[in-house]
């Protein structure tokens, strides 16, 4: 079976079921808004929550994107930066009880994490983050032995804001012969690197993956379609995902529209991360490009019936058979 390695920011997230929104007065945290905390702040909000008790799982684009490859049955690997405590600790052990191998870097500042207040009989989320030693990663922390003996190589968009990193990764990824891939996971992100992130797509990329305000941004055309066309010109396989409609993938003269795979949706969060997983576990598979698009479908359903990014046992089960139908219906 063929390898993917990721890299991405190795963060946290912490789930606080809150009774009322006393503390996010405390920290200064608008109802239902985002903000970025100082390392104080944040070690100060983390052991606050602990007192009413809170969930972990870590995560981040590329980790959920290479947990999901790894249950595939993928030989899969991580890189990250951490910091040397409890959250890293906790980060890494839960990648490998996943079977992914991990190569965590270390700071002298505390591990990345994303602190989520949910408060209310509408559960609004708020979320408090400090990304700590995940915005540590540097390119001199990078060795080619990291990307020997993969096959694909796949990047979390966020990344791009650290274009020294990434063009380090990339290259040592196409010296060791990697496909490689990117999530181009914001809009922002997109139009704050738009000249670098075109480069690199141009140059090193072989799958981008993109929704559609990403696509928007990269390609300044507003219809999917045509900027699924357009994305197409800069790398071999372009996907446009169009939320719950479903995606458009194209490689070449090959074009299709992938339906979304039914399902009862109740939170959209890890949806491309883990249609990004299937798409490439089924194209290490040697699948054509239209059943690629289905498997990543078929993944991105299960996640979306759950809340968070952990697709649950039952749904793991379920998609796998799904999975090995289409498959056999493919080879036919």
């Amino acid at each position: 079976m063929k390898s993917i390695l990721g890299i991405g920011n190795a963060l946290t997230d912490i789930l606080a079921i809150l009774p009322d929104d006393t503390l996010l007065k405390e920290f200064h945290l608008p109802l239902g808004s985002m903000q970025h905390v100082d390392m104080e702040t944040g070690d100060r909000i983390w052991s606050a929550l602990k007192e009413v008790g809170v969930k972990y799982v870590p995560g981040g684009s590329a980790a959920n994107t290479i947990t999901c490859t790894s249950i595939f049955g993928m030989p899969s690997g991580y890189i990250g930066k951490i910091g040397d405590d409890e959250l890293g600790q906790l980060f890494k052990s839960t990648m490998e009880q996943f079977g992914v191998k991990t190569t965590m870097l270390h700071s002298e500042k505390s591990s990345g994490r994303c602190m989520v207040f949910i408060t209310g009989a509408n559960a609004e989320r708020t979320f408090a983050d400090y990304m700590g030693a995940a915005l540590e990663m540097g390119p001199d922390d990078l060795k080619p032995e990291f990307f020997e003996g993969y096959d694909y190589f796949h990047i979390e968009g966020y990344l791009v804001q650290n274009q020294e990193l990434i063009a380090r990764a990339v290259q040592m990824a196409k010296d060791a012969g990697c496909i490689i891939s990117i999530d181009m996971a914001s809009y922002n992100v997109v139009e704050s690197n738009n000249a670098f992130l075109h480069n690199l797509v141009d140059k090193y990329v072989d799958i981008v993956f993109a929704n559609e305000t990403e696509s928007r941004a990269f390609t300044k055309l507003d219809d999917a379609v045509e900027g699924l066309r357009e994305l197409a010109k800069h790398c071999e396989i372009a996907v446009v995902k169009v939320g719950k409609d479903g995606s458009w993938v194209k490689d070449g003269a090959e074009e299709h529209f992938i339906p979304a795979w039914p399902a009862k949706a109740i939170d959209g969060t890890g949806a491309g991360d883990t249609y990004a997983a299937g798409f490439l576990y089924a194209h290490a598979l040697g699948m054509p490009l239209k059943a690629c698009g289905e498997i990543g479908s078929i993944i991105a359903a299960k996640v979306v019936e759950v809340v968070g990014t952990k697709i649950d046992v039952p749904r793991w089960r379920d998609a796998k058979l799904e999975i090995k139908e289409l498959i056999a219906k493919v080879n036919g």
